[in-house]
């Protein structure tokens, strides 16, 4: 796959909206595996800002960090050789089978819900940058 990043700080917040609606929201992405995956453009905020106050969960920074891998949420979802894990659901603590994580590149992760067997929307897409919360990924049950 190839993982391209771009230089995120050159573009505009606008033009990095344009870039999220062009590439995710006004066309189909199919996973690999055959899912399509819905995006829509109010997914931008809470995929690309950060939490000042993690607790609060304000997404109150916007994320140059995360923008410069606008791209990976594709090559993630259509790379076969990405770990697929289940997702955990922090209302029921609990593993769910609706939930997929997408585990690339050692660290980045891309979250799906299933909303039916062939469909499914997106959650999120993050670099996991704590250790601990990293092997609880890696350990958590696989996708089947």
């Amino acid at each position: 796959m190839a993982y391209k990043k771009i230089k995120s700080y050159k573009y505009t917040e606008e033009e990095l909206r344009q870039i999220w609606s062009d590439e995710y929201c006004e066309q189909f992405i199919i996973t690999f595996d055959e899912i399509e995956v819905q995006f829509y453009s109010s997914m931008f905020d809470h995929c690309f800002f950060e939490s000042a106050n993690r607790r609060e969960r304000d997404k109150s920074i916007l994320s140059l960090n995360r923008l410069e891998k606008i791209y990976w949420i594709k090559d993630a979802l259509l790379d076969a050789s990405s770990l697929r894990k289940k997702g955990w659901n922090r209302n029921t603590k609990s593993y769910s089978d609706s939930s997929r994580v997408n585990l690339v590149k050692d660290n980045y992760i891309v979250v799906i819900k299933l909303l039916s067997e062939k469909k499914a929307r997106f959650i999120t897409a993050y670099e996991v940058n704590d250790n601990e919360n990293l092997e609880k990924i890696k350990n958590s049950p696989d996708w089947t």
